[in-house]
């Protein structure tokens, strides 16, 4: 049996975990591929809000917000009760890394 050195080991390791972490990233997590259906890429007249160029921690206070009650909202109240601060969190993170 061959003994691989802990280098090789360890960047075959990094390899595999940035491939995997790539392709996590280009999955939504649950929930988070609706958002683009109402939050557009650009303005479009409506009271809806365009995500791109909003950070994280903006989306996700909002989102917590809504779900509080303690931002009034017709849909994103009801939308938002269905997920966790966990949930929010990745949702936030997705929404961001897809330009929006």
């Amino acid at each position: 049996m061959r003994h691989w050195p802990r280098a090789v080991l360890a960047a075959a390791l990094a390899s595999f975990l940035a491939l995997a972490s790539a392709a996590d990233a280009a999955q939504p997590p649950p929930g988070a591929s609706s958002c683009s259906g109402c939050h557009g890429t650009v303005p479009n007249g409506t009271p809806i809000p365009v995500l791109r160029g909003r950070p994280a921690h903006d989306i996700a206070g909002l989102m917590r917000e809504f779900r509080s009650g303690a931002r009034p909202a017709t849909v994103m109240g009801s939308i938002a009760k269905g997920f966790n601060d966990r949930d929010i969190d990745a949702i936030s993170q997705w929404v961001v890394g897809q330009g929006q």
